[in-house]
């Protein structure tokens, strides 16, 4: 069966989540999260992406990017992949891909969505039973975003500048958000977005993507639902 094209929109949020194969950790030491980001930074910049948050977790990536052209998404992850595949391969004395398939990723609504879906990425270690509080992992943008360490591949977005008239006023709404967990609601239609490629957003968002684009884009997931998704 051919794989199911990807769409991109230049200018509009996507969310993007990469894991290991079989779930397998793609990260075994400092090492590796250091040139991941490396590697991060350096296609962000060759392809003219804004990166807005991440995580790295031991067997997965999650980004939430803006894209100057759609077309770059793409060429983005496999630069990425095209570096970080080989280091740990020869490093560690693998072969083959250490991801399971393609990435998975969906448009994201900027003025509805993209702020729960930064807590969502950030919030990732807390789910994940790592640690009580997001300030506590070392290998997210919640350091830069909630005011603690600036990170040099982080790219501000309207959204979030918009908390506040400065950065000390915008640190402390951001921080805020953290004060509490996302809903379940909120929680399933952002994992549910990523994993079927529907746009994240309300009706009339999806249909601009739609027409936009001229195709349908993404779809109703169905069967049995995940038994847990971070």
């Amino acid at each position: 069966m051919p794989r199911k094209p990807r769409f991109y929109l230049s200018g509009v949020p996507v969310h993007i989540v990469h894991r290991g194969h079989s779930r397998s950790p793609v990260f075994f030491e400092d090492q590796d999260y250091s040139t991941y980001l490396y590697w991060l930074r350096k296609a962000a910049e060759k392809y003219d992406l804004s990166i807005h948050a991440f995580v790295l977790m031991t067997n997965h990536t999650h980004l939430l990017v803006t894209p100057t052209l759609g077309e770059n998404v793409s060429l983005f992850m496999q630069y990425i992949g095209r570096r970080y595949v080989p280091y740990i391969n020869h490093k560690y004395g693998k072969s083959g891909s250490i991801w399971e398939g393609r990435y998975k990723a969906c448009l994201v609504q900027e003025e509805s969505y993209f702020l729960s879906v930064m807590r969502y990425i950030e919030f990732n270690p807390v789910r994940a039973n790592m640690l009580e509080s997001p300030s506590h992992y070392r290998w997210s943008s919640f350091c830069h975003n909630a005011g603690a360490r600036d990170l040099k591949l982080i790219n501000s977005h309207p959204i979030y500048d918009s908390l506040g008239v400065d950065k000390e006023s915008r640190v402390k709404a951001y921080q805020e958000l953290f004060n509490y967990q996302i809903d379940q609601t909120a929680m399933k239609k952002i994992s549910d977005a990523w994993l079927t490629g529907t746009p994240l957003g309300n009706e009339h968002f999806r249909q601009m993507i739609e027409e936009t684009l001229s195709k349908k884009v993404g779809q109703d997931r169905r069967g049995r639902p995940s038994a847990k998704v971070f």
